[in-house]
């Protein structure tokens, strides 16, 4: 069995939003707490960075070139210098208490960007949609921390999970790519880890990072789970395919939070992984609007 291998040598913050450009065959991923978005190039080793102004959540690549980002007061688009344009929408919560976190873009080039409700007092947070003519939507509610993004290949169904609440949901989607009732796939129990960012390989299988947990699984359309991959570190947050192929998981990890005790045990803890599979994943499509 194949075991997780550090991309290179770079310790982040809160790294998340792992996502691959088949077209530069390179990794884009936020530093949320830095406030920045970086590419990595693994052929040349480049990598670069860009600065934001605000916590970044999430983001995408768009089509027309840049990014659509999701910082803590709204959702922009930037260009390739990361430059701010034009601001979409505000956070539909109170910026004071949750930044936006997880998102990404469905099968047709929309971009979804969940929040995560810092007091914890209540289920607060959101899920928005924003359209390719740039509209922006609230499509569901009843949520503490959005993570867990993914869209299956058969079009039917979209994944989240919550991830304090330690569950994954899944939501059946129309033939527009309209929601419907949000059920529950799986839950987990102490000791498991709970449910952090995620995609979905071609056979409709589920990959999640396991925050806490030390470990990513894979499970089948049915909950059941396939296959276990442990970590050097305590908190993956999230997971993308890459590689020529789209065999490679790309892993993203945090220190967020952490002592120095361990930081010395877990001295990973904010780096890269990549993890060879054997079957690929789906790709990213770029933001259309």
């Amino acid at each position: 069995m194949a075991q997780p291998q550090l991309l290179f040598d770079y310790t982040g913050h809160l790294p998340e939003c792992p996502t691959w450009d088949a077209q530069e065959q390179a990794l884009y991923w936020a530093d949320i707490l830095e406030q920045e978005i970086h590419r990595y190039q693994p052929q040349s080793g480049e990598h670069r960075v860009w600065q934001f102004p605000e916590e970044v959540g999430c983001f995408a690549l768009r089509e027309k070139g840049g990014f659509i980002v999701a910082l803590r007061s709204g959702i922009w688009l930037a260009d390739e210098r990361g430059i701010l344009g034009q601001k979409i929408c505000d956070n539909p919560n109170n910026p004071a208490l949750a930044r936006f976190n997880d998102g990404g873009t469905d099968h047709d080039g929309r971009f979804y960007a969940g929040t995560f409700w810092a007091p914890g007092d209540y289920k607060g947070a959101l899920l928005v949609r924003v359209d390719n003519d740039l509209s922006a939507h609230v499509i569901q509610s009843d949520i503490h921390g959005a993570n867990g993004l993914a869209f299956s290949p058969d079009r039917r169904w979209m994944y989240t999970s919550d991830t304090p609440k330690g569950v994954i949901y899944r939501t059946p989607l129309d033939e527009l790519g309209e929601p419907g009732k949000r059920e529950i796939f799986k839950t987990f129990g102490e000791g498991e880890g709970i449910p952090d960012g995620a995609a979905l390989d071609v056979e409709g299988c589920y990959w999640t990072a396991m925050y806490d947990g030390h470990r990513i699984a894979r499970f089948s359309p049915d909950g059941e789970q396939l296959e276990e991959y442990r970590l050097p570190v305590r908190c993956p947050t999230m997971v993308c395919f890459g590689g020529p192929e789209m065999k490679t998981l790309y892993i993203t990890t945090t220190r967020e939070n952490m002592d120095l005790d361990e930081l010395e045990k877990f001295p990973l803890s904010g780096a890269l992984f990549t993890l060879e599979v054997s079957v690929a994943g789906l790709p990213k499509p770029r933001f259309k609007g």
